[in-house]
């Protein structure tokens, strides 16, 4: 076996050796039998000059460089080193590129040993890690990694990587590197030799399972333990009434508890909600304890009532992870009992072991399916739910989990894992929980399905409760999206492509003793095509539709065009019979995928477990075409009050465009599915009231004023003191400009901002046009180029990855829209100010806000004050909220809007908020207001 590996680190003058970029640091960390051994670095003269963004981003300046050696006189050094090693570095094919022109250039043949790239491995064996950068996984290992883009210090820290993936690649149960090793051929490194060699030097017999560890039917798996209420329960299950008996049990979990009238509060309300089975209302600022606050009197009615389970839904991943890893741990050190909690999520979430086990015998995967194998085989061994978002896959990863994601099964055995299956685990743990945590879609999910997913409850915490309505009406809506129908019928493919469509027809070429197939290929061919067709006619159709109703000013972004039937003329009726014809060809398809699977199964053929899993994929392909016929139905066919609305962007309208129908009010539907068949509902948020008033949620969610139970918490931080709110009064009035006028005369702005608080600055828009322009002018400007500036939609990565980024630069500007408005968690002086663009009210032509208007006008109301003014308000408060999460935060919100001082409904959104400092001025005023606060 190779001992000798030597990891190497290159800074070079850009990414492309073949175009003339150069070298300007190399290091190299040799690593022998386990220890490191040597390290050699050394500047490099590239003999050219050094971008002035290389020489930002890695300190090295064409002054350091002028005396150092060019390449060619440490080459004879750098082979002697890679001498009888394994080549590695992270991102090794880039270093190695860089490497093999400049030993050439200096008259050697270059390296061709084995190359391991630590990126690949840390995927593999770190397949639930956030990121893989370098510095991310420094950081994870707590590994010192002081100068990241400089060689030695990058190459120091990748070796030390190394040798943890060693370790880890050892401590793994023998089995798991077998089911590695194949696999491994199909990477871009040589790890499939290390695999080899590490199976040659480890003894079978001696290895022994990890202790965590079982075989089953030949993955080696984490052992599952089913949770039981077996806990003795202490003898006093009485709730703690008053404030000292609370903070007595409080303490009993912690040395000091601080007391939070505010939670103690929240627990009553809480608990006689129950007890008294009346639904409940509870808007609890930040600070309050609000999670706590639910969960206590939630653990002690459950007990209390044999163990009756208490459902807490969520709106958000995060808060359901916080709940469940960090709450309920807290819960159970504080009880005098034990509280069994589960998590549980939809079934496309878990694994089927079953389908995994099966597409092990695949052959031809790509890269992404061969590494996704990789990162599952190693998973399970550490994984105890079985959860797909415990996993970082790639979008080709995600692409592979639909075909090995827990459903029903027709064709392959589930039954022999029925002891290991992670969602009937998951099930199981639910019906003896106290307490389900799970989310609002699914909640939802168990009405529609009539209970069938969730364990009986009659007792529910809505948390994020002022998202319940919005998620409820784009459930009991429908959508198509072009892009996705697109994918879904390429899934089966045409005859010539090698998709299921090639595996059926070749899996009926290889039976015999049957009957003659009831279908041509051919004309099942042709069945694809047609759906193809039309499908592509349809979204044709669409774009025109929208196209016509928008005109030529509006055809140069993201926009929604509102989509009626009765006056929607010759295109709308156009697209009736298009979306007939689409329905008609997919009961078709439908009808013959499955006569030849009859057949199949009629020849009574013994089926090998290949075979049966292609047939399960077609089957599940059945089920999808199913839900897209009766989403085509209901989107265009069938008789309903839904709004319809068209999503185009104007950029590329074929390919992003998404239909969708929504009922306008979704109150009748939750009074008579949801409230009145629950004993008790608890819904609880920062953000429910407006003024102090909860009219609009309750009208919103279909609630009985009078019936139920109202309480406002305040939050417990002193806004005073830690928040000034400013609002610039030299700005223009949006609507009395062009929106590029009013765009430079923010951006300037901004910059000023920016200066005064030296970054730190989280800026909310509610237009994603809006957004990108002030990003480009801030660029274009230069003012801002020492500072890190990321926009959503334009920077790379998700909203998690874009806030991961934004804490970890001194100097950073994150520009966001929608998602950022809640959700986003960025205590301390990860940010000091926060700039609301505008007050973020719907457009008043925005299909649903025209809808909810015109229900609202029809009773004889007020569409403003009763819906479009709440709205706002809710959405500002939880933008608000982004800035002090803790009671030492302190800062800066700026809000760009006039209108919350020069309009009688400014007062509302003023109101709205805890009492803050509020100062108006000049932009010179203000900014002098912010120098003398941070």
């Amino acid at each position: 076996m190779f001992n000798k590996y030597v990891v190497i680190d290159l800074e070079t003058t850009g990414n492309l050796p073949k175009k003339g970029d150069r070298i300007i640091q190399f290091a190299a960390v040799v690593i022998e039998n386990g220890i490191i051994t040597e390290q050699f670095s050394s500047l490099i003269n590239p003999q050219k000059s050094i971008p002035i963004f290389i020489e930002e981003l890695t300190g090295i300046n064409n002054e350091m460089v002028k005396d150092a050696p060019v390449f060619s006189e440490i080459a004879a050094k750098v082979i002697s080193l890679l001498e009888g090693a394994y080549f590695v570095a992270h991102n090794v094919l880039f270093d190695l590129s860089f490497l093999q022109e400049e030993l050439i250039a200096a008259g050697y043949e270059g390296f061709f040993g084995p190359v391991l790239d630590t990126v690949e491995m840390a995927r593999i064996l770190y397949p639930t890690a956030d990121g893989y950068k370098l510095s991310d996984l420094a950081e994870q290992e707590n590994l010192h990694h002081d100068r990241p883009h400089q060689a030695d210090c990058d190459a120091e820290v990748t070796a030390e990587l190394l040798l943890i993936f060693l370790r880890r690649l050892a401590s793994l149960p023998i089995l798991t590197i077998k089911q590695l090793l194949p696999l491994a051929g199909g990477l871009k490194s040589d790890l499939q030799q290390l695999l080899d060699e590490m199976l040659e030097e480890l003894d079978e017999e001696d290895k022994e399972i990890p202790e965590n560890v079982e075989i089953c039917k030949n993955l080696a798996l984490k052992k599952l333990y089913i949770q039981t209420n077996s806990e003795t329960v202490k003898p006093d299950l009485s709730y703690p009434e008053n404030e000292n008996d609370k903070l007595i049990i409080l303490h009993k979990g912690f040395q000091s508890f601080e007391k939070r009238m505010g939670q103690f509060n929240m627990m009553d309300a809480v608990y006689h909600a129950f007890q008294q089975e009346r639904h409940s209302l509870i808007e609890a600022g930040t600070g309050v304890g609000k999670s706590l606050g639910y969960l206590l009197p939630a653990a002690y009615f459950s007990k209390q009532n044999h163990n009756k389970p208490i459902v807490v839904s969520t709106y958000t991943i995060q808060l359901q992870e916080q709940l469940l890893k960090k709450e309920i741990p807290l819960l159970n050190k504080i009880l005098p009992f034990d509280v069994h909690a589960v998590l549980l999520k939809g079934r496309g979430h878990y694994i089927s072991l079953a389908k995994f086990h099966q597409s092990l015998q695949d052959e031809n995967d790509n890269y992404d399916t061969t590494l996704t194998k990789m990162q599952i085989l190693v998973w399970l061994t550490e994984t105890e739910t079985g959860d797909k978002d415990e996993l970082n896959l790639s979008s080709g990863g995600l692409i592979f989990w639909d075909k090995i994601k827990s459903g029903p099964a027709v064709f392959i055995n589930n039954h022999e894992w029925h002891d290991k299956d992670y969602y009937l685990k998951a099930k199981r743990d639910a019906e003896t929980a106290d307490i389900i945590i799970t989310n609002h879609s699914l909640l939802l999910s168990d009405i529609k399905e009539k209970g069938t997913i969730l364990p009986d409850y009659e007792y529910v915490i809505l948390d994020e409760g002022h998202h319940f309505e919005k998620t409820a009406t784009q459930f009991f809506g429908a959508s198509l999206d072009y892009l996705a129908i697109r994918l879904l019928i390429g899934k089966f493919g045409l005859y010539d492509q090698p998709h299921l469509f090639r595996q059926l027809a070749e899996m009926i070429d290889s039976l015999s003793d049957g009957p003659v197939p009831p279908q041509h290929t051919f004309e099942l061919n042709q069945l694809v095509l047609d759906l193809t067709y039309e499908v592509d006619e349809l979204f044709k159709l669409i774009v025109l539709f929208a196209k016509k109703k928008l005109g030529a000013a509006q055809r140069h972004y993201r926009a929604k065009v509102k989509f009626s039937q009765s006056n929607g003329g010759r295109e709308a009726k156009a697209l009736f019979i298009s979306a007939e014809r689409i329905a008609f060809l997919l009961k078709d398809l439908q009808i013959a995928i499955q006569e030849r699977i009859e057949w199949i199964l009629k020849t009574e053929n013994l089926l090998s477990n290949d075979q049966k899993n292609i047939l399960e994929e077609i089957q599940v392909f059945i089920n999808e075409t199913e839900e897209l016929r009766e989403t085509v139905k209901g989107c265009f066919i069938n008789d309903s009050n839904d709004v319809k609305w068209i999503e185009i962007d104007m950029r590329s309208p074929q390919n992003i465009t998404t239909f969708i129908a929504q009922p306008a009010i979704v109150a009748e539907h939750l009074q008579e599915q949801f409230f009145s068949a629950k004993k008790a509902v608890v819904i609880t948020s920062a953000s429910l009231t407006v003024n102090g008033s909860f009219d609009y949620i309750l009208q919103e969610l279909g609630l009985d004023q009078v019936s139920t139970e109202k309480m406002i918490i305040q939050s417990t931080f002193n806004y005073k003191k830690q928040v000034k709110l400013l609002i610039p009064e030299d700005l223009p009035e949006i609507n009395g400009v062009s929106l590029d006028e009013f765009v430079i005369a923010l951006t300037e702005h901004i910059i000023s901002i920016a200066e005064a608080a030296k970054g730190r600055m989280l800026i909310l828009f509610t237009a994603y046009d809006m957004l990108k322009k002030t990003y480009e002018l801030i660029k274009e400007s230069g003012f801002l180029n020492d500072y890190i500036i990321m926009a959503q939609g334009i920077s790379g990565g998700s909203p998690a990855r874009l806030l991961r980024n934004f804490k970890r630069y001194e100097k950073a500007i994150l520009l966001g829209t929608s998602s950022f408005w809640e959700g986003v968690d960025i205590p301390g002086e990860d940010l000091s100010c926060l700039c609301i663009v505008r007050l973020p009210f719907s457009a008043p032509d925005e299909p649903l806000t025209e809808a909810k208007s015109k229900v609202i006008l029809e009773r004889g109301g007020n569409p403003f004050t009763e819906y479009s003014l709440p709205e706002a308000v809710l959405r500002f408060k939880q933008g608000f909220g982004r800035l002090i999460r803790t009671e030492t935060d302190r800062g800066i919100v700026v809000v760009f809007d006039k209108r919350l001082i020069t309009t009688k409904y400014g007062k509302s959104f003023l109101e709205s908020i805890p009492p803050v400092s509020v100062k108006k001025g000049s932009i010179e005023d203000l900014v002098t207001i912010i120098r003398s606060w941070v």
